[in-house]
Order: structure tokens, then sequence, then C-alpha cells
């Protein structure tokens, strides 16, 4: 799908060399094509869509002049729906080929961390480690928190961070991943920990957003405080 922009014509005449053309965009119907054209080209630069662009611009210009085509509507749509399905099948080996590796890059982190000074690990599988430890209430699993959190994945990308936006968020520990319903039951208010999520106790083999498949992630989470505790 082809989106436009509103922008104003130049009135005065364009003249741009690429690629050996010179294209004198003098009217607005030529200066509308170049448009729609570097729509087109972006498209399908930005999809990886590789096409025979001389067929491409005789597509275009028989269809638009109403010109005999090279093939019916049923044999386009053939053609179409098989290139869909590869395009898919290639995209999802690609998904598997990288949850694979993220997988084993994960359980080699957790593998190692789980033997450093003060990570302490659940039987869920769960690791953290306690930065800071507060005194306050602790929160249970139908409990609203409110937190300041950073999310990062193992190569230290930050996907996520309420202290960015310094806005601290808050939740029910019902509606979030496995891994911080069970980690924020463990800290009292006032504490800080760090958590390493398996992907089992986080987006698993679907991954999510910036979250590739089967990505163990790293918090540094803050409780600030349980809004519903009487």
């Amino acid at each position: 799908m082809i989106f436009f922009k509103r922008c104003g014509l130049v009135v005065a005449a364009i003249t741009l060399s690429i690629n050996g053309w010179a294209t004198e965009l003098n009217t607005d119907e030529q200066k509308l094509g170049y448009i729609i054209g570097m729509d087109i080209g972006k498209s399908l630069r930005d999809q990886d869509t590789a096409v025979d662009i001389d067929s491409l611009l005789e597509a275009i210009s028989a269809t638009y002049k109403g010109e005999p085509l090279a093939m019916t509507a049923d044999e386009a749509e053939v053609i179409r729906q098989a290139y869909i399905q590869k395009r898919q099948a290639d995209q999802h080996a690609q998904a598997d080929a990288a949850g694979a590796a993220n997988l084993a890059a994960g359980q080699k982190f957790l593998t190692e961390n789980k033997a450093k000074d003060g990570v302490r690990t659940t039987e869920s599988g769960l690791q953290y480690k306690i930065v800071t430890q507060g005194d306050g209430a602790m929160p249970v699993a139908t409990d609203t928190v409110k937190v300041h959190y950073r999310g990062t994945l193992l190569d230290g990308t930050e996907f996520d961070s309420s202290y960015s936006r310094n806005e601290p968020i808050s939740f029910g520990l019902n509606r979030v991943i496995a891994g911080w319903s069970e980690g924020l039951q463990l800290m009292n208010i006032g504490s800080k920990y760090m958590f390493y999520v398996a992907p089992g106790l986080a987006y698993g083999v679907e991954g999510g957003g910036p979250i590739p498949p089967n990505s163990t992630l790293i918090f540094e989470v803050e409780l600030l405080d349980i809004e519903n505790k009487q």
C-alpha cells in the first residue's frame, strides 16, 4: 500500500539526474508521477523486495494506459501467492534460527550468572540480585505496584525504561510477565533488585516488539509503592 503525504508542488521546473536518467519535472502530472515512483521505490526497498525495475515500469505503464498485459489477473494471483508463501517461509526460518541462537546465548548467560556472588535462583528458574533492600511492605499477586525499571537485552540494548521517561509506572502483578510477577513479590517497598529472566518467564519463542524471540532479559527494578495496600 502506498501512502501519500500532502505537499505543495513546486512551480519551477525541477531537473534531476539519477544513474544517467534526466527527468524534467515541469508539470504537476510529472511531479506527482515522480512522487508516486518514490513511494513505490521506498516501499520495495524497505520491505527488501527484489524486483526487476524494467518489468515494474512496463507493467505500470501498460496498466495505466489500458494496454495488453503480459499475464492475466489469475496468473498474477498464483504467482503473488507463491511469492507470499515463500517470503513467509523464509521469514519463519530466519526467526527460528535467531530464536535458537538467542536461546543458546541465554542459557549460557544464566549458567554463568547463577554462580556469581549475590545472585539467587528461585524454583522457577528466575534469577535475581538484591541491589538495595527496603523495609516496607511486600506485594502479593493481586496487588497493584508502582515501580521504576530499566530493561535490556543480553548485549546491553535498552528496550524500555521508565527512568528514561522520568515517569514510574503502575500495574497489576497479575498482568505482567511471570518473571516480573514472581520477582516483585520477593521485594519490600524501597528495594531495588536485578532480575535475570529466561524466555519461558518472559516473552518466549514469539518475542514482542523490540524483544527478539527466545530472549533472556535483564531488568533493574525499584519497588516504589503498593498502591492498593490499606
